[in-house]
């Protein structure tokens, strides 16, 4: 018996399409996966947590992290000048001239004015 073009065509084959009901399901679910899709993209760009808040987040952690250098190097300074001050008289008596503008006895003090 010969095979005719219809034969082959037959939607006797399992799981062939039998009045379109598979392609329904099938086209619901591709909209289900998109919309899923669609959902946490949204989530991943705007949403809490997303590549925005972590960027935000980023420049935070780098701008403290600069503001922690300088407060190191200032507790540093101080730290030293502290020493300094512990260790002897002539950091003591810099402070003194400079910040509170006192004169050793039998020094003259002279102010140039502009």
């Amino acid at each position: 018996m010969p095979v005719t073009p219809d034969a082959r065509h037959s939607s006797t084959w399992p799981g062939a399409d039998t009045g379109g009901g598979a392609v329904a399901v099938m086209n619901k679910l591709l909209l289900l996966l998109i919309a899923i899709l669609v959902y946490l993209q949204y989530q991943l760009w705007f949403g809490n947590g997303s590549v925005q808040d972590v960027w935000g987040l980023h420049q935070e952690v780098e701008m403290q992290r600069q503001e922690n250098l300088e407060l190191r190097e200032r507790n540093a300074a101080l730290q030293a000048e502290v020493e300094d001050l512990k260790q002897g008289y002539d950091a003591i008596e810099e402070h003194a001239r400079e910040d509170l503008g006192m004169v050793k006895k039998g020094e003259t003090f002279y102010q140039v004015v502009d």
